[in-house]
């Protein structure tokens, strides 16, 4: 019950940071277009491939070795020192070919790179110390409260005309602001404050030498076809495929929560070598992953262009490519379980391998189908390679635990998605034919709404495990009513 609860704690709070995001980018796309929206978010590329070598697969091992509950703080200055050596390097390297920089870009906006890594660097620091020290849920609420002081700050700098730059205030702001109360909070859940010793920097390196390419996957998941996109089609074209993709990355919050949430829990059941329990609450995993992608895969299908035209009318042609996005966040929602449960089994070497599998293919996809098909290729290149990923992973963590499918969960949940898909069609088609809504924004909430109502009441109806979860997490007195 804690773990379902923290995880919908986590959820709530990293949904209402996704709409306070959405929102912010709705007035970024009408306000600066698809071309600003496509810089902004070429440059949130680069922070995101920048920060892969500032971080090195450190905030993983920080995580994976405070949770294990032994010399924490030892563990966590450890991390946070090799860390900050790298972004010293890294800076360097921007500021020295910073032409380079914005020529790609096409702004002048590399000091703003290194300004915008430094805050997202002790972000992800703070909150993997957060996160082994079992506290995900209070990591969970700092992402609103990040990104809607982003999103604030960003809106009323776009209102007042500081154009792009305004957007990289909002950003600096609102990371600074959660990694200073993140950085009280873990200080002081700390039992003592001790300098590290050479076996502290050595444990954290002999883990951060395999999960740093998981950083990386998840960065290649989220950046490869945007980086490369920005070599060949215009950044209009690359502001349609991100706004894309911000709804599509919308599904996949809740089995993020999941995975961040039973980390912590797996690794110190696999450290008293319990891999049963492992294998159970892995299952769990793979039963509630789909929980909200696969509606938000029908209900996406049917809405794509609806939902896009809330940036502008220009982004509605990027319908088939959300489509597409949108089966490749449902793939790579199972698949982060999978490699997850690897990571948690102190495993790091074979979570490696799998994301190895993974990067090397999207970066040959997205090379040789991009200059022909362009968004749209990026996104199939996308899909194709996680789904192969998904494979070996499946293929690799069988070989260490047993496990089964829940696959009568996920059958139901897409039989209780089919219907809601029947419901939002014919939603569809009776406002097209009468016209009961003249704005577009308005009918994506009804529909929306409607939908999500539809298909959480059928799940409840066929789902015993699901209703019973539900129950299970309400409170208390609520619990004894509907008993």
């Amino acid at each position: 019950m804690r773990l379902g609860q923290t995880s919908v704690i986590h959820f709530a709070s990293r949904f209402s940071a996704s709409v306070l995001g959405f929102v912010a980018t709705v007035f970024i796309g009408r306000i600066l277009g698809s071309d600003g929206l496509g810089i902004y978010y070429l440059v949130l590329s680069m922070i995101a491939w920048s920060g892969i070598i500032t971080k090195m697969g450190v905030p993983s091992a920080i995580t994976k070795r405070v949770s294990e509950e032994q010399t924490q703080s030892e563990y966590a200055t450890a991390g946070v020192s090799l860390s900050t050596v790298l972004f010293v390097i890294v800076a360097i390297f921007v500021l020295v070919f910073q032409e380079s920089v914005n020529s790609y870009i096409g702004y002048p906006a590399a000091e703003f790179v290194v300004l915008l890594l430094f805050v997202n660097l002790i972000q992800s620091l703070v909150n993997a110390v957060l996160r082994g020290q079992q506290l995900v849920h209070l990591s969970g609420i700092f992402i609103p409260i990040r990104t809607g002081t982003r999103s604030v700050v960003q809106i009323a700098a776009l209102l007042a005309g500081l154009g792009i730059v305004g957007l990289f205030v909002g950003y600096m702001i609102g990371y600074a602001l959660v990694s200073v109360l993140g950085l009280w909070i873990a200080v002081r859940s700390f039992d003592r404050i001790a300098l590290p010793r050479p076996s502290h920097f050595q444990s954290i390196i002999a883990y951060a030498k395999f999960s740093w390419i998981g950083a990386l996957r998840s960065r290649a998941f989220n950046w490869v076809d945007v980086s490369i996109l920005g070599f060949f089609v215009s950044s209009s074209l690359i502001g349609i495929y991100t706004a894309a993709w911000n709804i599509a990355v919308f599904l996949i919050l809740f089995g993020g929560s999941l995975s961040q949430t039973l980390f912590p829990e797996m690794s110190s059941m696999s450290a008293n070598d319990d891999r049963k329990a492992v294998a159970d609450l892995f299952e769990t995993a793979l039963a509630f992953a789909g929980l909200i992608l696969i509606p938000g895969l029908v209900g996406g299908t049917l809405l794509g262009e609806q939902l896009l035209q809330v940036y502008g009318e220009e982004f509605s042609q990027g319908a088939v490519v959300l489509s597409i996005l949108i089966v490749a966040t449902l793939i790579q929602g199972y698949q982060r379980q999978f490699t997850n449960t690897l990571n948690a089994l102190d495993r790091p070497d074979l979570s490696f391998r799998i994301n190895a599998v993974f990067i090397v293919g999207n970066v040959i996809l997205n090379l040789s189908v991009i200059p022909s098909f362009g968004v749209v290729g990026a996104a199939v290149a996308t899909t194709t390679s996680v789904a192969v990923s998904l494979g070996v992973a499946y293929a690799t963590l069988s070989s260490l635990i047993e496990f089964s499918i829940p696959a009568g969960e996920i059958i139901k949940q897409w039989v209780a998605a089919a219907v809601m898909g029947l419901v939002v069609y014919s939603g569809l088609w009776f406002e097209s034919t009468y016209s009961l809504f003249d704005v577009n924004i308005v009918v994506v909430f009804v529909l929306v709404g409607l939908g999500a109502g539809v298909y959480f009441a059928m799940l409840f109806g066929l789902s015993g495990r699901f209703r019973q979860t539900i129950i299970d997490n309400l409170p208390p007195q609520v619990r004894r009513i509907s008993i």
